[in-house]
C-alpha cells in the first residue's frame, strides 16, 4: 500500500515537523480520489473518497494490517455526482461518522462499527459502514454543485462547523460561506450562517478540532493547471470567534509550497500522542489522474506552539 516518499524538508512549516512522506498506491479499483480523513482513535486512518469509496489502513509505522476497501455506501452506484464525499467527521463515543457531500449539498450520519470496516478483515469487498441517515439543510440548498460543502467538523460540545468551498465577490480576500449547527445537523436546531475569509485563491477543504476546542482550517490553492500544481495552508481558528451574520478568519501557521513536494491535499485528520503532542495526518486527492499522487504526510505539532 505505502511506497516512502524522499521528502524531507520543513521549509514553511513552522510549528509542524514533517516526520514522515509516502506515496500510496494499489491496484483495487476502489483506491484513490481521497478526499476527507478521520482518524478514528483506533490507531487507523479512514479515508473517503469523491468517487464513494472508503479505505480503512494502518498508517505507516503501525502494526502492518491488511488494508479493508469498501463503497461507503453499501449498494450506492451512479455518477460522481451522487458519490461526491468531501468532508467527514467523527464522534469515537458514539462511533458516528458525518460525511458533508457536494453537488446533493448534503450531510450523512451512518455508523461506524469495529468490524465494518476492520483491520484484520480481508482487503475485499463487503459491508462497511452502516445505512446513512440523509439531510439537505435549507441553508445550504443554494451552495451549488462543485462548490458546495467542502470541510466540516464536528467540535466536543456537539456543534458542527460546515464551510463552502466556492465564494463570492472579488475582494483581496475570498469570503466562503459557513455554518455553525447548535448541534447534529441531522437532529434540525438552531444554524448560524457567518463568512469565512481566506487568501485569494485558496479554499477550504477540511477542518480538524483540536483537543482545546480550537480548529485547523486546510487550504488548498490551484498553482498552475497543466500538469496540476497545488499550494497549501494551514490555519488555526477559534470557533469563539463565530457570530452570526459576522466574519471569522483564521491566522496562519505553515505553508505547504511546491519546494516540499506537495499535491492536491484535502483530507485532515488529528492524532493525541502520548507526549502531549498531536499527530497531524494529511492526504491528497489524485483526481484519478497520472501525474498526481496519493500522497500521506505525518506532521507533528505541540498544541501550545499554534
Amino acid at each position: 500500500l505505502v511506497e516512502q516518499d524522499p521528502l524531507t524538508s520543513r521549509y514553511n512549516l513552522g510549528p509542524f515537523a514533517l516526520e514522515g512522506a509516502w506515496r500510496l498506491t494499489s491496484p483495487n479499483y476502489r483506491f484513490g480520489s481521497y478526499s476527507a480523513l478521520v482518524s478514528p482513535g483506533d490507531g487507523s486512518l479512514l479515508a473517503l473518497s469523491d468517487r464513494g469509496q472508503a479505505l480503512r489502513f494502518a498508517p505507516p509505522g503501525s502494526a502492518p494490517l491488511a488494508p479493508r476497501f469498501a463503497p461507503i455506501v453499501p449498494g450506492q452506484t451512479g455518477a460522481k455526482e451522487m458519490q461526491d464525499a468531501e468532508a467527514a467527521t467523527f464522534d469515537p463515543a458514539s462511533g458516528s461518522l458525518w460525511i458533508a457531500w457536494e453537488y446533493n449539498n448534503m450531510i450523512t450520519r451512518q455508523t461506524l462499527a469495529p468490524d465494518g470496516l476492520a483491520l484484520e478483515a480481508p482487503a475485499l469487498d463487503g459491508p462497511a459502514l452502516g445505512r446513512p441517515v440523509r439531510v439537505r439543510p435549507r441553508s445550504m440548498s443554494d451552495w451549488g454543485g462543485n462548490s458546495g460543502p467542502e470541510a466540516m467538523t464536528r467540535l466536543d460540545d456537539g456543534r458542527f462547523i460546515v464551510l463552502r468551498e466556492g465564494f463570492e465577490g472579488v475582494t483581496d480576500e475570498q469570503p466562503h460561506r459557513g455554518l455553525l449547527f447548535a448541534r447534529d445537523p441531522l437532529q434540525g436546531g438552531r444554524v448560524a450562517r457567518f463568512t469565512f475569509l481566506t487568501p485569494p485563491g485558496y479554499s477550504p477543504v477540511d477542518l480538524a478540532t483540536l483537543p482545546d476546542g480550537r480548529v485547523l482550517v486546510l487550504l488548498r490553492k490551484l498553482v498552475w493547471p497543466f500538469p496540476a500544481r497545488f499550494s497549501g495552508r494551514i490555519v488555526v481558528a477559534d470557533p469563539r470567534g463565530i457570530k452570526p451574520g459576522g466574519t471569522w478568519r483564521g491566522r496562519q501557521v505553515a505553508l505547504l509550497t511546491s519546494s516540499l513536494g506537495v499535491d492536491n491535499f484535502e483530507g485532515m485528520g488529528i492524532e493525541p500522542r502520548a507526549d502531549g503532542r498531536l499527530t497531524v495526518w494529511l492526504i491528497a486527492d489524485d483526481n484519478g489522474a497520472v501525474l498526481q499522487r496519493a500522497l500521506l504526510w505525518k506532521l507533528s505539532v505541540d498544541p501550545q506552539e499554534l
